[in-house]
């Protein structure tokens, strides 16, 4: 199965340089998924690629970050603003990745932007 994910352009070209190679949840999938329709939010507003799914940690903040920060691609307090709230977290282990040539219109898949996510 897949999902689309709203992911914010900042940390997508974070993701195709590898600086990114964990995606941070406050909540995940209840279904099995092997990848990742990736839609790029504002300004961008289209799909641009996917990813294959190489594991989904669910941690204790503290481990989470300790196991992860390294190729979070982003900073401690960005992290802990994020999960402000929670205590457990999920990074989602990005594997191979593709980037479509033409990125495609959210309207032309017939759906709306997701807030987080939905199955494809």
């Amino acid at each position: 199965m897949k999902v689309l994910l709203s992911i914010k352009p900042e940390f997508i070209e974070k993701i195709i340089t590898g600086e990114k190679k964990f995606e941070y949840r406050r909540r995940i999938f209840k279904k099995d998924v092997e990848s990742v329709i990736i839609y790029a939010s504002s300004p961008w507003k289209v799909v641009i690629g996917e990813f294959l799914i190489d594991d989904i940690i669910e941690k204790e903040l503290n481990i989470l970050w300790q196991e992860t920060h390294m190729y979070s691609g982003i900073d401690k307090d960005f992290f802990c603003r994020y999960f402000d709230g929670v205590k457990l977290g999920y990074a989602i282990k990005i594997g191979k990745l593709c980037l479509y040539e033409n990125p495609i219109s959210i309207e032309k898949l017939g759906k709306k932007p997701p807030q987080s996510f939905f199955y494809l």
